[in-house]
């Protein structure tokens, strides 16, 4: 993983993203931010096993589909699968060591 400071290359409203093997923060300040870091890491390990770039066709379309369920820009991007996983479990640092392949799958249908 490689960390990268880039304000500008990051969505308004957004504080960092990861496309593998990157992790692109908006603030330097967000480099020691465990669990920041943690979750970004979580996409990163989503990206690796779908082979990055069905990663980000499924998320493109799956992102649609909360935008036509949700008809909220914000609630459909907290309720991507995703996101879902990687939100649950940013806290637990020990999560990617002991993390099953696939685990978004867990988090598609809402409860």
């Amino acid at each position: 993983m490689f960390l990268i400071v880039a304000k500008y290359l990051i969505p308004k409203g957004y504080r960092g993203m990861a496309v593998f093997p990157f992790v692109v923060v908006k603030y330097g300040f967000d480099k020691t931010n465990g669990i920041f870091v943690n979750h970004e890491k979580i996409h990163l390990r989503q990206q690796l096993e779908m082979l990055i770039l069905p990663f980000f066709i499924w998320y493109f379309f799956e992102y649609l589909i909360r935008l036509i369920q949700y008809k909220n820009k914000d609630l459909a991007y907290r309720n991507i699968s995703f996101e879902r996983e990687a939100y649950t479990n940013e806290s637990d640092t020990n999560y990617l060591k002991n993390r099953s392949f696939f685990q978004f799958l867990k988090y598609i249908t809402l409860k």
